[in-house]
């Protein structure tokens, strides 16, 4: 007799985003992991010598897509919370 359950040494499987209470990304974190990679990209680039970049264009050009982003990105998890069920509790 033995006391082995193959069951329990099974793998988790990922999380369905469609369950509530699911992990899913922020959108802060993307796009300021976005903003992270377009300032890498841009000081290899400018080290590179490929083109001169002016550092106050840069920041605000930076500044205008990471706000447009966390503004559409915003509405967008608005609208998909607003697509889930309610239960009628307050």
């Amino acid at each position: 007799m033995s006391s082995y359950d193959p069951a329990t040494d099974a793998p988790e499987t990922p999380a369905d985003p469609s369950v509530p209470g699911s992990q899913r990304a922020r959108v802060g974190t993307v796009v300021w992991g976005l903003i992270v990679l377009a300032l890498a990209a841009l000081i290899i680039i400018s080290r590179l010598g490929i083109v001169t970049l002016n550092g106050t264009y840069v920041l605000i050009g930076l500044m205008i897509g990471a706000g447009a982003a966390l503004v559409i990105g915003g509405l967008l998890s608005a609208r998909g919370r607003d697509k889930e069920t309610t239960t009628g509790k307050s």
